[in-house]
Parts: structure tokens; C-alpha cells; sequence
């Protein structure tokens, strides 16, 4: 975690009321408090001055920490110029939608200089998740990690002698209000310069080479250490890799996975994975390395984004004959294969007392088949002649089942379901399945042309989905090459999803359903389909409210790759929506929270 500036200061009485309050209930569950100040701040790298968007006056921001059980309280204080709301990111927020924090979807934006109170419980959930802000593009700085520890202190591994947050993200000098704008306008030319590990660009980049510009983390030879790997980034997926050693992966999202030994780690946007690194090397100085990874042309690229840092063991100096630090040996960044098999090596782990919540839905009530890609919708409100694919006469635009999500920023929509009054907001109509089946992974379908423009009939609206309360719902996510050819690292709110299984080319219910794992799957709240593939889930719907569903990566959420489903009231006050908590503030007539 990089402290920014001595501005920092000003904000001291803030940083200091971060530290965890506890009011100990029983004795045993807790009310955790934590203030988040959201401020702007000058930072400095690859010489040149940057002002980004932070809390507390840190990059990544203060990490919440607490144990399975607890009640969180997260006071926001918006000191930007823009609206912000901040999403706990998978935490299942069971009855407690309001407190989900997706703009625009179960809250309007905390207005600037204003307020807000997030409550919220941590039942049933044990592990690493995260926390990042959900309007525009601001969760590129504004992020942290969120640890939820065993409520008994044990963990189905080796207790690690130390855990650390590895948060993978993004160094961008480009404001990220404006990239936001530019990418609405159909403007996707701009990058990231460098990938960061912890805030730190690492010794790769101009104007760094300092150990001072990486993230260090120090071990004792003969301890094992719990990384917590998050991918906090805009765009890319990424490798990690520690010279000289091997992880075994024990948790992925807030929930235990049977341990697997590899010796590099696949992050997507959006997902948390918990891994056990032992420090048996010999000791000295070992370069651990962040590369993304990305769909090789013809799609569009990106530069190569690679952070490094080291790992330093207790006792070990620098090379006195300057011999170099080992570096681990990296996949190509357009290999994408490492990532598909890393995923397809991971099952679910249940203790005795989780089985309940392990046990895969046996029946099917509702199933839904997703094509994940791109279209285009004309410029200026021409639908029927302009030319089709990537031209100056269209936006290009993502979609679900050839629908392009139409971002409202004037109102919440939970605030609609609660009140009764979805006329005129959205319909309820998304579709099960695409408007025609075809060869969603035919290559030729990347480059704008006759054939793809056939397929691509796009609509730019708010089409939702509704489910009954505890209704099995089955999807079957299918990544097309509709103008590209990328993975989906998809995310639903309020849900963890069990992972039945995932595979390339075209999903075959004839054949593919046999290969579906009903005993031991992932449960997991975002999910990578893979590239050119597909990822099948299904979870229960037992958790009443408006939940939004997306892409992870920046780009494609603007772009509307996304959906939100409706989950309705159970039979009793215990199985459905509470009202608004007393914290809640509706939305203004601006699209910003009321005062």
C-alpha cells in the first residue's frame, strides 16, 4: 500500500478514525466502523505528476478486516467533484441490497460533498474479497482489499506465519473521469501506461529502477505466507509469477477450493485468489511479476503491461557481483490458454458446517443461454442504414443476447422495483437466449463484414430478468467473436454461483452437460469465460432484490455488457427485501443522492 504526499495530513483525523472500531456483541460477533475520506491527491511517477482519485490518502486504499459474522459500518465522505458510490464486492449482502453500492442500479451517487452510511452483515462468507468505487472509471485507484477471517481462527490449510494483499491494478495519467467520457463517445484508443502490484509501477518503467518504485515483500525462510492476489485493473487479465517458488491455491472469492499446487496464478478483473506461498528458497532477492495477458490480433491491443517486485528474504543482500535477481519465466502476454487451464483445475472446497450452502441446486427452474460480444448501434438516432461494424457511422457497442445495456444516470433502479413505478425505466423482458443460433466462435466474424453484420442486430436498452424467490436458475455464458474475440470476467451482485464446468468452441447441451461438476464446483461471484468458450453456473435464487450482472472489464460495462436481474419477495419477512434503512438516501432530481 503506497502512502500519497504529505497532503496526506490533512486528512489525519480521518486516516485515524480508519483504524477498526469493535463493539463487541455477545461475544462474539462485532459492529466493525471504518470512515472512508474520498479525496483528490497529486502523485508522482514515470515524471510527470498525476492527480488520481483516492481514500484516506492511499493507493490502494485502507484494507477492511474482519471476522465471519460481523456487522460493517463504512462511513463515505465525498470530497470530489463527481458523484461516487463504493460496491463490497462479492460480499452476498443477504437482505441487504441497499447497502450493495452499484450506481445507478441500487443507489444514486453519493453527491459531492455529501455523505453516506453503508451496514451491512458478513455471514457465511470467509476469505478475500474487495472493495472499489462503481461509477465511471474511479475503481482504478479507488479500491481496497476486504478480508473476512474464520469466526473460530482456523483455516482448512496450514496457518500462514503472515498474509499479505497482492492488489494487481493499473497506473493511468490520463484522468479517469475523462477516459470515462471518451469510452461513452465510442473512443477506446486510450491505455494504461504500466501495471502496479500494491500502488508500485515496479523497476520496468521510465523514471523507476528503484527498489523504492516495488512492492517488497519480506519472509523468513522456512514460513509460509497467505497471498491474497486481487485483480483491481480497467482492462486486462494477468500471470503471476514468483521466481523460485510455487503457490498452492486454497480459496478463490471468498470461499475454500481444494488445494492445487501451480506454480502461476490467472487473475481476471473482479476475482480474489487466496494462495499459499512457502519460502523455501534459498535466501535472497526473487522478482515476482504481474504480466497481462491479451487476445492476439486481429483484435484491437494493448501495450504490453508488465509490474515487478521482490521477494526478500530476512538476512539476504544484494548480489555484491551484480548478478541479476532470478525472474520467473512469463507465458507470452497473447498465450491465453494458461488461463483457461489453470481455471479448469479448480474445485470447490466444503467444510461439515458449509454443506448446506455447498449443495448444487438438483432441478433446473429457469435457464438461460448468454452470448457475450460486440455489435453496433448507429450514430444520432439512424437505425436502419448506416453501415454496420466498426465505421464512423456507428457506436460499437457490447452486448448480452445482441442487447446493449442502456446505463440510466438519472435514477436508481431498485428504488423503481421497491416503489412499484417501472414504467418508462425498464422492462423485464431480457431475452433467454440469442435471437438465432450461428458458430459463435467462427473467427471470421472479427473483421467487420457481411457475415458479421448479419448477426449483429443490436438494441441499446434496460432489459432486466426476473426470478422468483428461490428459483434454480441455470446460464449457460457463451464468448463469441463478434468483433472480437476476448474473454468475460462476469460478476453478479448479491450471489455466489457454483461453477459447473467450462470449455472451448460452442456449448453442445448434448454433449457438454455430462461434463458438469456436481459434486465439488467453485463457487464463485465473478466468473472468466474463457475466450472463445464458454463457463456454465446456477445458483439459488435466494437473495431478494435488484442485482446487477456484467463484464468486469471497464470497457465492456460502458460499452453494455450488462443486465440485472430481479430476485422477488420470499413467503415471510425473513425471505424478503426489507425497506430502506434509516442511512439510505434516495435519489435527487439531479442522478445524485438527496442531501
Amino acid at each position: 500500500m503506497e502512502k500519497l504526499s504529505t497532503a496526506a495530513s490533512l486528512f489525519g483525523v480521518v486516516v485515524a478514525a480508519t483504524a477498526l472500531a469493535m463493539e463487541v456483541v455477545g461475544g462474539e460477533a462485532a459492529v466493525v466502523e471504518q470512515t472512508f475520506m474520498v479525496h483528490e491527491m497529486n502523485v508522482t511517477h514515470l515524471c510527470n505528476t498525476t492527480r488520481i482519485y483516492v481514500v484516506n490518502g492511499q493507493f490502494p486504499g485502507p484494507m477492511v478486516d474482519v471476522t465471519e459474522g460481523d456487522t460493517v459500518v463504512v462511513h463515505v465522505i465525498n470530497s470530489l467533484p463527481h458523484g461516487l458510490t463504493i460496491h463490497w464486492h462479492g460480499v452476498r449482502q443477504m437482505r441487504s441490497c441497499w447497502a450493495d453500492g452499484a450506481g445507478y442500479v441500487t443507489e444514486c451517487p453519493i453527491r459531492p460533498g455529501g455523505e453516506k452510511t453503508y451496514r451491512f452483515n458478513v455471514t457465511g462468507q470467509v476469505g478475500t474479497l474487495w472493495w472499489h468505487a462503481h461509477v465511471t472509471c474511479l475503481r482504478a485507484t479507488i479500491n481496497g482489499a476486504f478480508i473476512i477471517r474464520p469466526r473460530n481462527g482456523k483455516y482448512p490449510f496450514l496457518t500462514p506465519a503472515k498474509d499479505v494483499p497482492i492488489i494487481i491494478g493499473e497506473w493511468w495519467e490520463l484522468d479517469l473521469i475523462e477516459l470515462d467520457r471518451r469510452m461513452l463517445d465510442g473512443n477506446f484508443d486510450d491505455n494504461p501506461l504500466s501495471a502496479t502490484i500494491n500502488g508500485k509501477l515496479g523497476d520496468l518503467s521510465n523514471c523507476s529502477g528503484t527498489v523504492e518504485e516495488s512492492f517488497v515483500l519480506d519472509v523468513k525462510r522456512g514460513e509460509s505466507y497467505l497471498l491474497r492476489v486481487i485483480n483491481t485493473a480497467l482492462f486486462s487479465e494477468y500471470y503471476f509469477k514468483v521466481a523460485g517458488h510455487t503457490f498452492t491455491v486454497v480459496g478463490a472469492d471468498g470461499n475454500y477450493l481444494t488445494p492445487y499446487k501451480t506454480d502461476m496464478v490467472t487473475v481476471a478483473p473482479g476475482e480474489a485468489i487466496d494462495v499459499l506461498m512457502f519460502a523455501d528458497a534459498p535466501p535472497a532477492y526473487y522478482h515476482m511479476v504481474a504480466l497481462a495477458n491479451q487476445p492476439p490480433p486481429p483484435d484491437l491491443q494493448i501495450p504490453q503491461l508488465t509490474s515487478r517486485g521482490l521477494v526478500r528474504y530476512a538476512g539476504a543482500a544484494m548480489d555484491s557481483n551484480n548478478l541479476p535477481i532470478p525472474m520467473p519465466v512469463m507465458p507470452d502476454q497473447h498465450n491465453t490458454m494458461p488461463s483457461y487451464y489453470f481455471r479448469r483445475n479448480l474445485t470447490g472446497l466444503a467444510l461439515p458446517e458449509q454443506q448446506q450452502r455447498h449443495r448444487v441446486p438438483a432441478h433446473v427452474d429457469k435457464r438461460l443461454l448468454i452470448t457475450l460480444g460486440l455489435g453496433s448501434i448507429c450514430r444520432g438516432g439512424n437505425t436502419t442504414t448506416c453501415k454496420r461494424g466498426r465505421s464512423p457511422e456507428t457506436v460499437v457497442v457490447a452486448t448480452m443476447n445482441n442487447v446493449s445495456f442502456h446505463h440510466t444516470n438519472a435514477t436508481a433502479l431498485l428504488e423503481h422495483y421497491y416503489d412499484g413505478t417501472p414504467e418508462g425505466v425498464y422492462t423485464e423482458d431480457f431475452p433467454v437466449r440469442p435471437p438465432r443460433p450461428f458458430n459463435y466462435t467462427d473467427r471470421e466474424l472479427i473483421p467487420a463484414g457481411p457475415l458479421e453484420a448479419a448477426l449483429e442486430p443490436t438494441t441499446k436498452a434496460m432489459r432486466l430478468r426476473r426470478f422468483r424467490y428461490n428459483a434454480s436458475v441455470e446460464i449457460v455464458f457463451q464468448s463469441t467473436t463478434l468483433l472480437q474475440s476476448d474473454s468475460n470476467p462476469m460478476h453478479l451482485h448479491g450471489y455466489d454461483v457454483f461453477v459447473l464446468a467450462q470449455g472451448l468452441g460452442n456449448f453442445d447441451p448434448k454433449r457438454d452437460v455430462e461434463k458438469f461438476n456436481y459434486h465439488n464446483p467453485q463457487l464463485r461471484n465473478t466468473v472468466q469465460v474463457p475466450r472463445g468458450g464458454w463457463a456454465a453456473v446456477r445458483f439459488l435464487a435466494d437473495n431478494p432484490g435488484m442485482w446487477y450482472l456484467h463484464c468486469h472489464f471497464e470497457f465492456h460495462i460502458i460499452m453494455g455488457m450488462a443486465t440485472a436481474f430481479i430476485v422477488e419477495d420470499g413467503p415471510t419477512h425473513e425471505t424478503s427485501l426489507p425497506p430502506p434503512p434509516p442511512e439510505f438516501k434516495r435519489c435527487g432530481t439531479n442522478g445524485l443522492s438527496q442531501p
